[in-house]
């Protein structure tokens, strides 16, 4: 174990999925939601595949023990990587960043109720905190005199996105324990690639050589990113690097103000702040439990 290594290889990872987010949502103007999640998932595969094929698990990446599972991990999955792409179009970028971090609390509800886990009153303590965070980056919204639909749909949608991620979290735990990592993570892209075929229908336009590269950008880099962070848990425990996902709201202020003119609201720092409290408490108390998810976080991020 190397924990600095896994930080390291973390970190890099948010700042990787965070560019990943900023070229879709740089491109949302241009292609439909469909056409970008092709994309980002068809350009990810030989990534992939070059990563399992260097580590010699290639083999066992492309060997599915139960189809079925990996089905219905693609459907989940594309339809969090959906909502979450449509939102990047209609919101801030810290905004939308703030709200996902909405999945793990949801996650922590939904193992109890799906997977029978435990949930305490310390735990359950930390997801109500957890949520009021998240109540208090939407208040701004909800107590407009005008409300914005364009707006309150961007909410609608990353939220949506968020529950979709939870609900993946889910199929992940169950999947681990008949299917290896690799295959978690090839699969998902290939049935991601298929199901965003289906938005054909809807409209799919040609983008100009500048909107292609950024797209195909999108897709290398989260190939990329997905590597890092599913090596970052060969490093270091989830305890040690899990925190880390909510660096990633640092890099999304950054990153907006930058390239997208965006300054986040004084509500949205608060609400960031308690959601991320109440992340590291939850991240905390689960190590303090023995609760081992290694192998189910490195496939799932705030970004989807």
């Amino acid at each position: 174990m190397s924990p600095l290594r896994g930080i390291a290889l973390k970190l890099t990872s948010v700042v990787l999925f965070t560019i990943m987010a900023s070229l879709i949502k740089a491109s949302s103007a241009h292609v439909p939601t469909g056409e970008a999640v092709f994309f980002r998932s068809f350009f990810a595969m030989p990534v992939i595949v070059a990563w399992l094929a260097m580590r010699g698990d290639l083999k066992t990446g492309l060997k599915a023990k139960k189809p079925v599972l990996h089905v219905w991990r693609g459907l989940i999955g594309v339809t969090a990587m959906g909502c979450g792409f449509a939102a990047l179009g209609l919101l801030p970028l810290p905004e939308v960043t703030a709200l996902g971090f909405a999945a793990p609390m949801l996650t922590v509800l939904l193992a109890a109720l799906l997977l029978g886990e435990r949930l305490r009153l310390f735990r359950l303590s930390a997801v109500v905190l957890g949520l009021v965070g998240v109540c208090i980056v939407l208040w701004p919204r909800l107590t407009l005199d005008s409300v914005d639909d364009a707006a309150m749909l961007g909410v609608a949608l990353v939220l949506a996105s968020a529950v979709m991620r939870a609900l993946a979290q889910i199929q992940i735990r169950r999947m681990v324990a008949v299917e290896e990592t690799s295959a978690i993570v090839f699969y998902f892209s290939l049935t991601a690639t298929g199901f965003s075929l289906l938005t054909l229908p809807f409209g799919w336009v040609v983008p100009d050589a500048h909107v292609l590269a950024m797209l195909v950008g999108a897709g290398l880099i989260g190939g990329v990113a997905q590597i890092f962070i599913t090596s970052a848990y060969r490093f270091a425990g989830a305890a040690v690097v899990a925190p880390f996902d909510y660096a990633s709201i640092l890099f999304a202020i950054l990153f907006g103000y930058v390239f997208f003119d965006e300054v986040p609201t004084v509500m949205v720092l608060i609400g960031s702040a308690i959601v991320i409290a109440a992340g590291g408490i939850i991240i905390w108390r689960e190590r303090q439990l023995g609760i081992q998810r290694g192998k189910a976080r490195p496939n799932m991020t705030p970004q989807g």
